[in-house]
Parts: C-alpha cells; sequence; structure tokens
C-alpha cells in the first residue's frame, strides 16, 4: 500500500506538470435541490453543474457566473463538448414521486402521466452569460421518444399487468464517446442513459439501457445497448466516457435486489464490440437485443451525482452534502487507481 501511494503521488505531480493545474476542490451551493452532474470546460476554465431544477456556470474558484434557473423538470446528468461549445444534459418532465417534488418545491404546476416528457438538453453556454438567463435563450430541447414510449407502456410479467417497459423510469446519465469497438476514439456520438425505477419484485427491470446517437442527429438514436447489471434504484445517475482507460462508467444508485452484488459504480470496455442475444427474464421482448457487457464493478460510494474524467487520470468527482444553506456540490480532484476496492482515489489522501 505505501508503495501505490508513492506512485500515485509521484503521477499526480507528473499530471501537474504537464496537463496543467486544475484546484482540488470547487465548492458551489446549488440552493433548494441536490446536485446531479458536472463538466469542466479547460477552455474557459469553467465548470458547470446541473442542481436538478438549476443549471449553474461557475468559474474554477466556484463563484457563479451565469445560470438558468427555475426548471420545473429534473434536469440531470452533464457531459460538455470544446469543439462545439455546448453541454447536454438529459432532462425530465413527469409525473412521478420526482417530478412532483420538484413542481411543489418550485410552487409550479405538475405534470400528468399524459405531460410526461423526456429531452436532451442542448446548452449553449456561452450563452449563459449572467443570472437567470431565459430558458429559451441558451437550451434547444431535443425529444426522447424512445424512452416515452417505454415509460409510458404497460406490459405483462407473471400474469401482472406492469407501468414501464423495462422498468424505464425516464432518462439520467449522458456522456460523449466513441463507438463500441471501433478503432477512433473521437466522441463522435452521445450516450444517453435510462432511468430505471427499483422495483426489486418484478423481474424485467435488470438491465440498463444506452441510446446511441450521431451528433449531427439527436432525433433519433442509431442503436439501443442493454447493458445487464441487475436492477439499480432509478439506472445510471451519471454516465462518463474516460479516455484515459478507454472505459465508460456508470455510477448508480445501491440496488437493492439480494440475488445481485449491487455495485454502486459499474465499467464498460469502449473496445469490446457489441453483440446480438435475447433479454433475461424479460417474457415480453422476444427479439434479439445488442448488448454490451461490465467488465467490473465497485462499492465506490461517490459519482452518482457527478463524475467528470479529465482525460489524463484525473477527475472531477461530486462529493454532494446538505447544509442549513442548501445543497452543496464539492467537485473534488481524483487520480485514477489500480486498487481493486476503488477506480478513484481523491489526491489529497
Amino acid at each position: 500500500m505505501k508503495r501505490f501511494f508513492t506512485l500515485l503521488c509521484a503521477a499526480v505531480m507528473a499530471l501537474g506538470s504537464c496537463t496543467g493545474r486544475y484546484p482540488e476542490v470547487i465548492h458551489v451551493n446549488g440552493g433548494k435541490f441536490h446536485v446531479q452532474g458536472i463538466a469542466l470546460d479547460k477552455k474557459a476554465e469553467s465548470m458547470y453543474f446541473s442542481f436538478t431544477s438549476a443549471f449553474y456556470k461557475t468559474d474554477l474558484d466556484g463563484n457563479i457566473t451565469g445560470s438558468i434557473t427555475g426548471i420545473n423538470g429534473h434536469l440531470g446528468a452533464l457531459t460538455f463538448n470544446q469543439k462545439t461549445r455546448k453541454a447536454y444534459a438529459s432532462l425530465e418532465m413527469k409525473n412521478d414521486e420526482i417530478g412532483r417534488n420538484i413542481a411543489d418545491g418550485l410552487g409550479a404546476a405538475r405534470h400528468n402521466d399524459l405531460m410526461s416528457r423526456f429531452y436532451i438538453a442542448e446548452i449553449a453556454v456561452d450563452s449563459v452569460d449572467g443570472p437567470d438567463i431565459p430558458f429559451d435563450r441558451a437550451v434547444t430541447l431535443h425529444p426522447v421518444n424512445e424512452a416515452a414510449k417505454d415509460y409510458l407502456a404497460e406490459v405483462e410479467v407473471d400474469g401482472r399487468v406492469l407501468k414501464h417497459r423495462y422498468g424505464c423510469s425516464g432518462v439520467d446519465g449522458i456522456t460523449l464517446g466513441p463507438g463500441f469497438g471501433e478503432d477512433s476514439k473521437e466522441n463522435s456520438y452521445l450516450y444517453l442513459a435510462y432511468g430505471v425505477y427499483g422495483d426489486t419484485l418484478r423481474c424485467d427491470n435488470d438491465y440498463n439501457i444506452l441510446l446511441c446517437y450521431d451528433l449531427e442527429d439527436l432525433s433519433t438514436p442509431r442503436n439501443k445497448y442493454f447493458v445487464y447489471t441487475g436492477n439499480t434504484r432509478y439506472g445510471v445517475q451519471n454516465l462518463a466516457y474516460d479516455p484515459y482507460t478507454e472505459r465508460m462508467y456508470m455510477a448508480v444508485y445501491k440496488g437493492r435486489k439480494p440475488q445481485f452484488e449491487n455495485y454502486r459504480l459499474f465499467a464498460v470496455d469502449m473496445n469490446k464490440k457489441p453483440y446480438r442475444a435475447h433479454l433475461k427474464d424479460v417474457p415480453y421482448h422476444q427479439d434479439e437485443v445488442e448488448m454490451v457487457d461490465v467488465c467490473g464493478g465497485w462499492h465506490f460510494k461517490w459519482g452518482s451525482t457527478g463524475l467528470c474524467p479529465l482525460g489524463d487520470g484525473r477527475y472531477y468527482i461530486s462529493i454532494n452534502s446538505k447544509t442549513d444553506e442548501g445543497q452543496i456540490c464539492d467537485a473534488v480532484l481524483h487520480i485514477s487507481s489500480d486498487d481493486p476496492g476503488a477506480p478513484f482515489v481523491r489526491i489529497s489522501e
């Protein structure tokens, strides 16, 4: 262990000297609702935060320099495209416990079932240049009709009629990345993860589902991948492609089905090609689907409220908390680790 931390410190020093220095912690008070995602803009030396009903732009000292607030929906995970200067977030507007709590907290009208909608929110970050920027000025919405169909569907499992095909609760995790098994490592595609209800009494909700889009066309997914992880509460909270490890990380809320390991963090090897197979314990879906397999799982506590690879073995990982002043995000710098117990280690440890 001593040797491991000696090597770790040496790696941190080398990274700091060759790729730029970033604060160990970026501290932001998000107000009423907790943080859902974070993204780093290296060129502008800015960080972006989604706090459920608000989007914040900060400098690297955590000072808020721009915002979009009062969003009557669940603004989820974040990713950022440096070339186009667009951030992408998942956005849910729905009538379930989450949607009702947000609407009530804002004093806004609740969405009904038929109004439930899911979107990719494309945010022009350079337009967020002051407080409370109008939503329509900076955000373009792309409907995610595939998730809406699965969310609104009713299916039969073991003689029971259940809402929400595959247990779909909407959308959440989002990231840019290359294609599975492709030689090119360019961030050519946008991946969006389903939310999944943590119902322990049904057997058809043990997959996490990833929609893959061409960046030039966010109207229709080109692929729909199924990842067998066991059930997770509300699915992939944060999805993050890391070019350093060539993995896609999936941070989740721990599941509660006793037959599974119930990891909080999974990884998928982006070098592996998808394959076709039948779904397990999903009786209403008989056709083969595209699948990818996990290559690792960890009981790692953090990441579900923000996981941002820097691309060089460093990561900003959200450590969220709540104080009397509001919901807090500390984006804390970590480094990649070979420790089998944790894929990331805080640099200050």
